[in-house]
């Protein structure tokens, strides 16, 4: 099999990525969009494009009859759902097959049961991997969540079942704020997720997050091509992500490579997803969740590796087989990936829309600029608040740091009301503790609150 046309069911930089390389391949795109994206960069870029909707993500890239119907108006033979919005809806998956379109991620089956994160977690621990202690499943009641949470001890962290992007995540120190935290968690879920159901787990309050990048194909051929470390996050909100993670011992990123492959054959997992891990002090991981379609980061592994994820998926999409296997995997330098948002960090990180008077990226030797805007481009109140993703490649982790710093100082965006975190992102770098590699997943939001008690010089 092979494909004539795609259509890509998202918008911004990761529409414009896929069909970069489509353009590669020679495969025809068609780009859909909202009203508010009409005049965006993907749209243009694309080879045909359809109008699905207005603004509004629930009235357009979430609106799957309007999909649906332009692939089959345009002739698509498969669709492509990027990040966010379907890239993990099994229902969106088994529609595109009824009406013969070839869905690009894992099969239904597999994303069902990964994005049941209760589930996936049982599953894994059948698999052999380490999971922290906590709920066998889904905890339906307050009363069994205090007594789940008095025998793994507190704090405990609760979770949304259904829950992704680091969202419907807390923690609660004791009883008190468990009940709180259950009941906020529990409404929150069934809000966003329609879907209410938790589990608990033991809080690790020192950790790194760290995630191993897999490929999969109908032959059974899973490989991995390395870790990126995620710990430089705000409430659980990825800002920073780099590869390889500065502070894995050998054995133990050998090991974690290990344990994503084992866990992915378990479940018999095709095309590019995610294992993401927690690890602690003492370098020992434990199982987290797995993200059924391709990160926002992936670029990093992309500049490690050499390898094209979007090209593989759509290989495996169309029927063949991995042209490598574990042991022709390379990973060369170290990579570093800063995501470039409009919101204001000195303002609680509120967005800050507007248009783009200036807009220019940097240049040089491994420096690449993942974006969907240009200089003279609105970024819409509408969406998620990512301007651009710079990526940078050297032959050291400290020379990356060097590059990315040198990178973010020549990428100017300026615009009526747009403020951006380069400034911050550049402040984060500088800290000792990231050079040195010993930063975790507290070290944002302890680096903020410095910052906001710090008297004014």
């Amino acid at each position: 099999m092979s494909f004539d046309k795609i259509l890509i069911a998202n918008r911004g930089e990761i529409a414009l990525r896929v069909a970069r390389t489509c353009r590669e391949l020679g495969i025809r795109t068609v780009a859909v969009h909202s009203t508010a994206d009409r005049d965006a960069r993907f749209v243009s870029y694309a080879d045909e494009a359809v109008h699905i909707g207005p603004g509004p993500a629930r009235r357009s890239y979430l609106y799957v009859p309007a999909i649906i119907e332009a692939a089959l108006r345009t002739g698509a033979q498969a669709v492509h759902p990027g990040y966010g919005f379907l890239s993990e809806d099994a229902d969106f998956a088994r529609i595109c097959a009824h009406h013969g379109l070839v869905f690009i991620g894992p099969r239904p089956e597999v994303m069902e049961c990964v994005g049941d994160k209760a589930r996936v977690r049982a599953l894994m621990a059948a698999a052999g991997l380490p999971v922290l202690p906590g709920s066998e499943g889904a905890v339906p009641s307050l009363g069994e969540a205090e007594l789940i949470a008095d025998e793994i001890g507190y704090p405990v962290i609760v979770k949304a079942a259904a829950g992704g992007g680091g969202r419907g995540i807390e923690v609660a120190a004791d009883r008190a704020e468990l009940r709180e935290v259950y009941r906020r968690t529990t409404a929150f879920a069934r809000q966003v997720f329609g879907n209410g159901d938790v589990y608990l787990e033991r809080f690790v309050p020192v950790a790194r997050h760290v995630e191993v990048q897999l490929l999969g194909d109908g032959t059974g051929n899973v490989v991995h091509l390395g870790e990126r470390d995620c710990s430089l996050q705000r409430r659980n909100q990825k800002l920073v992500e780099e590869a390889p993670s500065p502070f894995l011992p050998g054995p133990v990123r050998a090991r974690l490579g290990e344990l994503a492959v084992a866990g992915a054959r378990h479940l018999g997992y095709t095309g590019a997803g995610t294992m993401e891990f927690l690890v602690d002090p003492e370098g020992r991981p434990t199982f987290m969740e797995i993200n059924a379609r391709i990160q926002v980061e992936h670029p990093v592994t992309e500049m490690l590796t050499g390898v094209d994820l979007v090209r593989e998926q759509i290989r495996v999409a169309a029927g063949g087989s991995l042209p490598f296997g574990q042991e022709q995997v390379r990973l060369t330098g170290a990579a570093i990936e800063c995501r470039i948002n409009a919101e204001d960090p000195d303002a609680g990180f509120r967005p800050t829309p507007g248009r783009l008077a200036v807009f220019r990226p940097p240049g040089g030797p491994g420096v690449r600029v993942d974006s969907g805007y240009a200089q003279g481009d609105a970024v819409p109140p509408t969406y998620d608040s990512l301007i651009a993703k710079l990526i940078v490649w050297a032959p050291t982790r400290a020379e990356a740091i060097a590059r990315a710093d040198r990178a973010l100082a020549e990428f100017a965006v300026e615009g009526p009301g747009v403020a951006t975190t380069i400034p911050l992102l550049r402040r984060l770098l500088a800290q000792p503790r990231f050079a040195a590699g010993e930063h975790t997943t507290r070290f944002v939001d302890e680096f903020m609150r410095s910052q906001a008690l710090a008297p004014a010089s």
